[in-house]
């Protein structure tokens, strides 16, 4: 069939469209890339963060519990009994 056949011209213009698109895909995928990788670091720098907070307050709440415990007890109680005479 004689109609179905491109020119030189023509499958050469199709081969740079394709080329050309092939390039404007890596260059978004690149981009959507590099936008993942930045958001993934962000993500870890923020759970970095909330786990050193945490491992403060944690720290800072066992040392609350050491020193209540070494601390000397308070003897009797603040109502004192009453006695019948």
């Amino acid at each position: 069939m004689p109609g179905n056949r491109i020119s030189p011209e023509q499958s050469q213009l199709r081969a740079q469209s394709r080329a050309t698109l092939a390039a404007q895909r890596r260059a978004e995928a690149e981009t959507v890339l590099e936008a993942l990788r930045i958001e993934q670091a962000a993500v870890r720098e923020r759970t970095a963060r909330l786990r050193a907070l945490r491992l403060a307050k944690e720290a800072a709440e066992a040392e609350a519990t050491r020193e209540a415990a070494t601390q000397p007890k308070a003897k009797g109680s603040a109502r004192t009994k009453r006695t019948s005479p």
